[in-house]
């Protein structure tokens, strides 16, 4: 098997809108989403993202309240 795959992205968490719903944890495909401890202005729990997201936009599609944003990586570079 090869080397793993470099990743074609990643999200921004909008943790202002966030209130907690968890529905973005299991339909993240990498398991690179999960609940902090850290809370946004309206008091809600916002979920982490660790490394290794690709960039899928899994989070995005499930999400009700349009909290994360998708950034595709330019071919050959992070950024």
């Amino acid at each position: 098997m090869s080397a793993a795959t470099p990743p074609r992205g990643t999200v921004r968490l909008a943790a202002d809108r966030c209130k907690g719903c968890e529905l973005c944890i299991p339909a993240c495909p990498p398991a690179v989403l999960s609940m902090s401890d850290q809370r946004n202005v309206q008091g809600f729990r916002v979920p982490a993202l660790r490394t290794g997201c690709t960039g899928c936009g899994a989070c995005l599609l499930v999400c009700p309240d349009f909290c994360f944003e998708v950034y595709r990586f330019e071919e050959g570079g992070n950024a």
